[in-house]
């Protein structure tokens, strides 16, 4: 939000404080006197995955439209991301030869989301994701690539599939986008200079020092930036290339984006939704309004009501403008909500800046999680989701928040950590912020961050007998085909398990981080709110973190969250 508006607390309605004790709204005219600013036919507010794939696609209905962004960058939590895109069926899965079926689609969803979602939300998801993926192409000028070997997160449950459903953007060149590329939100983590990174190249780039295969993929990215700057262009990929394809697509189209412009309220006339109140007056809108605002993870407010504690808006790496409006906005026209308990989550690091989440580095062979107590109390390389879920169930029993994931130097001399190239030390920062500790003993390292220094050597010492044997007995890690993705394939008989012998020792400190939150407003199989009485709120439509997963409490796979934004912003923008 813009700091030079003035601020005031906005209350209408039943739930008018939600939130209000550290968030409130901006200073707009009221209902009654504002002054109208634009009228079209829909108003879509945000402009991340879901509320552009929506704005693409009313506008290919014919239909004017404008994007409100609170931000002054375009992309939100999309473009700071690694951007996959989870969609069964879709044609760029099906051109690859991946042996999907609806049938198979339709399985697998049902026995990862269980009775939490309707049927038919994700018969709808599934029906529609292959149709916008076709539409995104036709329409805009992104690519997509199969992640190839990226499992789903539990392929073992019928349906599932170990190669994995997940595509990602191909590479883009921010040339197209012109003036408008300086608008784009930053990514979470910037790509090494010089070299253009796929989301499916990070599995290897961590092994790039010890793996042939590694270190051919390293090559590969570095041949692939030095021709992009050869050929003088602006080479994004992941996120960056998501948001920036999107938004070209739009430019093309003439649909403007209004930044620095957020939701204050919605506007409603007889009961119906009509138009969306900013700072500057009433936008209206003729046929809908489609919130695709994003979750709620930077409200301390919202976070403390809903979600277990301990957490902290410090843990996310979800875009700094989630703050829950347009749920609020919702909440306040009648719409109930659902999963607010939860959130994308995944174990974090507490590094200076952004949290850092992990995914490789937890996984990697000759690490492993323990709890206050110096036990280990999950399979290190399941879901990220699953571990946090684990860390929030086990911890007013067995205190795992903070947890330490443990490792050597052995480890540190093989692997990437995060951008940290093998061998290179952990910055002083993190040691100073008391996200990293050292010792030369396990034993010196467990009286360092307060664990008994016995138990914490007992369990190494268990832990090194397993990985030896290969049999993660105790929880099962490498069970999965999951598991096996963010491993060394070199380390045998199990890539996801080594004994941890050389010193120095390493602990690091990990809390329940998140992408963002996953639970809003509740919508119908065609993206409409719905009341706490199953009824239809008119004008009023929500897709992506501003309203409830079609995922409910689970993750089916790498892209979980901005395959079904896009899909539901594509399906609201065809039911508008």
């Amino acid at each position: 939000m813009d700091a030079d508006l003035t601020r005031r607390q906005i209350l209408r309605g039943t739930a008018a404080g939600v939130g209000l004790a550290t968030t409130s709204a901006l200073a707009a005219p009221s209902p009654a006197n504002a002054a109208q600013v634009g009228e079209y036919d829909v108003v879509v507010v945000g402009s991340g995955a879901a509320g552009m794939t929506a704005a693409l696609t009313a506008a290919k209905r014919g239909l004017s439209v404008v994007v409100l962004e609170k931000a002054p960058t375009f992309g939100g939590s999309a473009a700071r991301s690694g951007a996959g895109i989870w969609i069964p069926n879709n044609p760029v899965l099906l051109a690859a030869g991946v042996p999907d079926t609806p049938a198979k689609a339709a399985q697998y969803l049902a026995a990862v989301v269980g009775p939490d979602v309707p049927v038919a939300r994700q018969e709808a998801f599934l029906r529609n994701g292959p149709a916008m993926i076709s539409f995104v192409l036709a329409n805009s000028p992104l690519r997509f690539r199969f992640m190839d070997g990226y499992s789903d997160y539990y392929p073992e449950l019928p349906g599932g599939l170990p190669n994995g459903r997940s595509i990602e953007p191909d590479q883009f060149d921010g040339n197209l986008l012109g003036a408008e590329l300086a608008h784009l939100n930053p990514p979470y983590l910037a790509t090494p200079a010089g070299m253009v990174v796929f989301s499916a190249d990070y599995k290897w780039l961590n092994l790039a020092a010890v793996n042939a295969k590694g270190a051919a993929v390293a090559a590969a990215c570095l041949a692939r930036g030095t021709a992009a700057a050869i050929a003088g262009q602006k080479p994004l990929t992941m996120g960056q290339s998501l948001a920036a394809g999107l938004r070209a697509g739009l430019l093309a189209a003439n649909v403007p984006v209004w930044l620095n412009t957020p939701l204050v309220d919605l506007n409603i006339e007889a009961g119906a939704v009509t138009g969306v109140l900013v700072p500057q007056g009433l936008v209206r809108a003729r046929r809908g309004v489609i919130v695709g605002t994003g979750g709620f993870e930077h409200n301390a407010g919202m976070r403390a009501q809903y979600q277990r504690q301990p957490i902290s808006t410090d843990w996310t790496v979800g875009a700094k403008e989630n703050t829950g409006d347009g749920i609020r906005a919702g909440q306040r026209a009648g719409a109930a909500l659902d999963l607010m308990e939860d959130a994308w989550w995944g174990p974090a690091i507490p590094v200076p800046g952004d949290p850092y989440f992990c995914l490789a580095e937890r996984t990697l062979p000759g690490g492993l999680l323990v709890n206050q107590a110096g036990q280990r109390f999950v399979n290190e390389a399941g879901p990220y989701s699953d571990v946090v879920h684990t860390m929030y169930d086990k911890n007013p029993a067995a205190p795992d928040i903070p947890a330490w994931l443990i490792v050597d130097q052995n480890y540190r001399n093989r692997y990437l950590f995060r951008d940290l190239l093998p061998l290179l030390p952990f910055p002083d920062s993190w040691y100073a912020a008391g996200a990293v500790f050292k010792a030369s003993t396990i034993q010196g390292l467990g009286t360092q961050i307060g664990v008994p220094p016995a138990a914490l050597k007992s369990t190494v010492d268990r832990f090194n007998g397993l990985a030896r044997s290969g049999v993660d007995t105790d929880f099962h890690r490498g069970a999965s085909a999951y598991d096996h993705y963010y491993t060394d394939p070199l380390v045998l008989p199990n890539s996801c398990l080594a004994p941890l012998w050389a010193p120095p020792y390493y602990a690091l400190r990990i809390v329940p981080g998140d992408l963002g939150t996953k639970g809003g407003m509740r919508t119908d199989a065609r993206a409409r709110v719905l009341r706490p009485d199953g009824t239809v709120i008119p004008g009023l439509y929500a897709a992506g973190n501003a309203s409830a997963a079609v995922m409910g409490h689970s993750y089916a796979g790498a892209g979980s969250t901005i395959g079904p934004a896009m899909t539901f912003g594509y399906i609201a923008a065809n039911d508008v």
